[in-house]
């Protein structure tokens, strides 16, 4: 591929042969691009999709609700990204929710301040991710072995914790918090855009960042820099954790209550936002906006399948597709 330049000096238009193509249309023809943009194409794609089915899609009560619901996921999807940033993966990820939610449940019915309750169940979660973490780095032991471990350990804690039972909070803050909206943007999508954000500060704009990173990307390179990566991973894997207490604040104030039951589909749908956000499961390249759009996007196809009246068996098989097409592109991004 050659560039032809204008009169000025300036590149015009890329060429390919002998034939000549705004440098536009050159981007959108690289796989990298569909592989970055991934995400972002497929919720377009999907907001018109589901609107021209559906036009109570695009109604606001129907977008807040939307957007309430993918808050979760959104911050299971930032943590994940820490992780997969050093080329690991957190298996325990959905299991930190509900032992945080119980964590929550409990001390708040014990009569602790709800605030204090919060935080407690953050430190748990925290708690998990930094041995996982340590268990990795220091054991030299596979992350997926760890975490997977971690996963039936951390379930097994929970429901003996909480007897197997689920407990009722009552909290006017929880209630403010899941119920509370600026618009059609409900609180608890703001909180995510919250930790969004100041992940992509940590990470893009912070030493920190720069460490992890290059962690991810090119481990024996960065040792012999300096960098200390099997710290960078331990606090990539205790970021992780501490978005799974975060989580697990915003689902108990969703439905009112800590449940002893594990949701696999927060793990699958973690790193399957991930996937589609364009982070390479390599390490070491990819952005926090990504997964927060691939996050919004299987909200989306599971809120208009709902809507077209779609049986939820089937939709699963649609959001695997979707995963397994993403995975496809980013083959290209090596």
């Amino acid at each position: 591929m050659t560039k032809a330049t204008n009169s000025t000096g300036g590149s015009a238009e890329n060429t390919v042969g002998k034939r000549r193509y705004p440098s536009w249309v050159t981007a959108l023809s690289e796989p990298s691009f569909w592989a970055d943009w991934a995400s972002a194409v497929g919720l377009l794609g999907l907001v018109v999709l589901f609107t021209i089915l559906k036009p109570v899609f695009i109604t606001g009560p129907n977008l807040q609700a939307l957007l309430v619901a993918a808050a979760i996921l959104i911050v299971l999807a930032v943590g994940q990204t820490f992780v997969i940033m050093t080329a690991g993966i957190d298996l325990s990820l959905a299991a930190s929710v509900m032992l945080g939610a119980i964590v929550l449940g409990l001390t708040n019915n014990a009569g602790w301040d709800i605030g204090y309750a919060c935080l407690f169940a953050v430190m748990a979660t925290c708690a998990i991710g930094f041995l996982n973490g340590v268990c990795i780095t220091s054991g030299k032991i596979p992350d997926f072995v760890v975490t997977l471990g971690s996963l039936s350990i951390v379930t097994g804690i929970g429901l003996i914790l909480s007897g197997g039972n689920p407990n009722t909070v009552s909290s006017l803050f929880l209630l403010k918090l899941a119920s509370g909206s600026l618009g059609i943007l409900g609180y608890p999508f703001l909180i995510a855009c919250a930790v969004a954000i100041v992940s992509h500060v940590v990470l893009f704009h912070t030493r920190f960042g720069v460490h992890l990173m290059a962690t991810g990307g090119q481990q024996e390179n960065a040792r012999s820099l300096g960098i200390r990566t099997g710290k960078m991973r331990i606090a990539a894997y205790t970021i992780s954790g501490a978005c799974g207490g975060i989580a697990a604040i915003l689902l108990v104030a969703r439905i009112g209550s800590a449940e002893p039951t594990i949701n696999t589909n927060l793990l699958l749908n973690s790193v399957a936002a991930v996937v589609l956000g364009g982070v390479s499961l390599f390490g070491g390249r990819g952005s926090i906006l990504g997964p927060v759009l691939g996050a919004i996007m299987l909200t989306t196809l599971v809120n208009g399948l709902t809507l077209l009246s779609v049986s939820a068996f089937y939709q699963p098989i649609a959001v695997g597709m979707i995963v397994v097409m993403a995975a496809l592109i980013m083959r290209y991004q090596k």
